[in-house]
């Protein structure tokens, strides 16, 4: 909790959100609940530049000095830190840590820590939902410059989580929905591409976002939430441009812009529909001027902003 501190503005209803989060307790009222997890040993097996697991800290950091507009409580639960290479049980532990959140009736937001995360944070949900639902239909929305849809029959990394979840989705007799937006065709070979087709993906590449386009996009959310009972989201830091977002383990040299990004995630943030949300990959040993760790809080504070 030391990281929660900032400016206190003398005026009324000027409070920040330094001085509303409060620490996760067992009686919390259902509200927002961050989340870290600090690892970056997915990331470390897909020989990506490390450093994320400083990530959470550094986003609580950027978020703190921003103004308040919720109307809900936000707690904070702590970090779930991976030792080593122990990645599979620190996703474990994530994992038991957020399904009984999603229980309380929070909204829990993970902060990463790299996109090994994404399996953890399913698997949570997964928890969550197996005991009230025999076939939930859990529609995965990952803003993202690559697919993270390697074989992870050779090694489990930040970069095999979704194929990850294709599986258990098909051991389990459940339907896998996974939308990956702001594709980079050159940072996805056309294995995975391939991949993608046969997992019946819905893709759309950084260069199919502009303005013009705006409109298209967000009919082609609308159409895959609603085929959809849950939303799980999950956003890639990469998928912004390097100018934006330098902080992270692959730098975007195209990337799709926060502008374009924020009326998509304002569009599932009021589906109604969305259950749990991560951010991944900032590392700030590369993080210019904080800009990674400030887009970041942004799309927190944007994502509960209603709450």
């Amino acid at each position: 909790m030391r990281v929660w501190q900032g400016r206190t503005d003398p005026e009324p209803d000027s409070e920040r959100w330094h001085q509303r989060v409060r620490p996760l307790d067992a009686n919390a009222a259902p509200g927002t609940v961050l989340v870290g997890f600090a690892s970056d040993a997915g990331v470390a097996r897909n020989q990506g530049r490390i450093g994320a697991a400083a990530g959470p800290t550094a986003i609580r950091r950027a978020l703190a000095p921003l103004a308040w507009h919720r109307r809900g409580p936000a707690h904070d639960a702590g970090d779930v830190i991976c030792e080593g290479d122990a990645l599979e049980a620190a996703q474990d532990a994530l994992a038991a840590r957020l399904a009984p959140l999603l229980e309380a009736g929070h909204l829990p937001i993970v902060l990463g820590g790299g996109h090994e995360v994404a399996y953890a944070s399913w698997s949570g949900l997964a928890r969550h939902l197996e005991a009230r639902e025999a076939r939930p239909r859990i529609g995965i929305i990952n803003f993202d410059a690559h697919f993270d849809l390697r074989d992870p029959a050779h090694v489990r990394s930040s970069g095999t989580p979704f194929a990850q979840i294709a599986g258990q989705c098909q051991q389990r007799g459940w339907p896998f929905r996974y939308a990956c937006l702001g594709v980079s065709r050159a940072a996805n070979t056309r294995a995975l591409f391939a991949r993608a087709e046969s997992l019946d993906v819905l893709v759309r590449e950084d260069r199919e976002f502009d303005a013009r386009r705006l409109d298209a996009l967000q009919r082609d959310l609308a159409r895959f939430i609603a085929h959809c009972d849950h939303v799980y989201l999950t956003i890639d830091l990469d998928v912004l441009p390097a100018a934006e977002a330098p902080g992270v383990s692959a730098p975007a040299a195209r990337g799709v812009s926060l502008a374009l990004l924020e009326p998509l995630l304002e569009a599932i943030r009021d589906s109604g529909k969305l259950r749990l949300a991560d951010l991944a990959e900032l590392n700030p040993d590369f993080d210019l001027d904080a800009r990674t760790a400030k887009a970041a809080a942004r799309l927190v504070h944007l994502l509960t902003l209603n709450g």
